[in-house]
């Protein structure tokens, strides 16, 4: 039931979410240059690795010695709003097409913290990642790595169709007030490493 609602949400919307992606993309193109698209492999369902598509947003700026500069440096105005705003997002609908993703789920993250994942954190990969989820509606960036992780394991332990439905209303409004997008002091979320922290009843 849930893949199909993904399906039938994403192609039935598509008349709106089409001409979007297709003036942001050239949004991009000229404030940005190519490649339009980032892509990234992302660990999904059991940890299987798929291709993330999303919009870029940070240039390629580098030092002399041919190193990328900070994230801080290299996220333009330009690539903030599309972040704050969620538009950098809307490619991932082609990642929900081809069932890479679901529209609520943990968000996908990055393959080398599958390896420091505890038994606990490694449950949110028992259902497919999410263009939206828990996380995102209740603090997003703002979260620590710890509370994001329980929020993750959560949804994997409560998920249903409804809850699915709430999710995806709250994220509207997280994304018209434009909350949590940032860590604190930071442009993007600082690196996942392994803690020894202990939330509800569990060790993250």
């Amino acid at each position: 039931m849930k893949r199909t609602f993904d399906l039938l949400a994403t192609v039935l919307t598509a008349p709106l979410w089409l001409p979007l992606l297709a003036v942001v993309a050239v949004f991009v193109r000229v404030k940005l240059g190519s490649p339009v698209l980032f892509r990234q492999k992302r660990p999904g369902l059991n940890g299987e690795i798929f291709e993330l598509l999303k919009f870029r947003t940070m240039t390629d700026a580098r030092d002399a010695e041919g190193r990328l500069l900070p994230d801080a440096v290299r996220l333009t105005p330009f690539g903030q709003m599309l972040r704050s705003t969620s538009l950098d997002e809307l490619p991932e609908l082609f990642n929900i097409l081809r069932g890479d993703m679901s529209l609520v789920g943990p968000r996908p993250l990055l393959v080398q913290y599958l390896e420091r994942y505890n038994a606990r954190q490694a449950r949110r990969h028992e259902v497919r990642p999410g263009l939206t989820g828990l996380v995102q509606v209740k603090g997003r960036n703002a979260l620590s790595w710890d509370e994001k992780f329980e929020w993750d394991v959560r949804y994997v332990e409560t998920r249903s169709f409804w809850l699915d439905l709430k999710i995806l209303l709250l994220t509207l409004k997280t994304v018209l007030f434009r909350e949590g997008i940032n860590a604190a002091g930071a442009a993007t979320m600082p690196e996942f490493k392994p803690t020894d922290t202990w939330v509800g009843g569990g060790r993250l």
